[in-house]
């Protein structure tokens, strides 16, 4: 199985349970890992066999803007299902973390794998 992957990716948007939350913009940090649903890319190296880093984030960063989520679980299983579905990935790995939420914690967060490995 093929797997590309995205770091650090940092992202502005409403998440959490208090009134302020709904209200300020926080930002989260998120990891992925995506199997590819097929490995022609290593074969053709052309782009069209591949996924594309920018369509995927570029799609993440619409999904956050659109809507206020309360917890980080909810906003991975977005992130998760739009990559299975969208991507045709047959496998996820979405990790998010809220930085500097708790004093002397650089980050607080979720990680969810969806989809079957192999």
């Amino acid at each position: 199985m093929d797997i590309i992957f995205l770091r650090e990716l940092k992202v502005d948007t409403l998440i959490g349970v208090y009134e302020w939350e709904k209200r300020v913009p926080q930002t989260l940090q998120i990891d992925l890992e995506i199997a590819l649903p097929h490995s022609r890319a290593c074969q053709t190296d052309d782009i069209q066999d591949a996924l594309d880093y920018a369509d995927i984030v570029r799609d993440i960063q619409n999904a956050l803007a659109s809507r206020h989520f309360n917890l980080l679980e909810a906003l991975a299983e977005t992130i998760a299902q739009m990559l299975l579905n969208d991507f045709k990935s047959p496998w996820v790995k979405v990790s998010v973390a809220k930085l500097n939420a708790i004093r002397g914690s650089r980050m607080v967060g979720v990680s969810i794998e969806r989809g079957s490995r192999g």
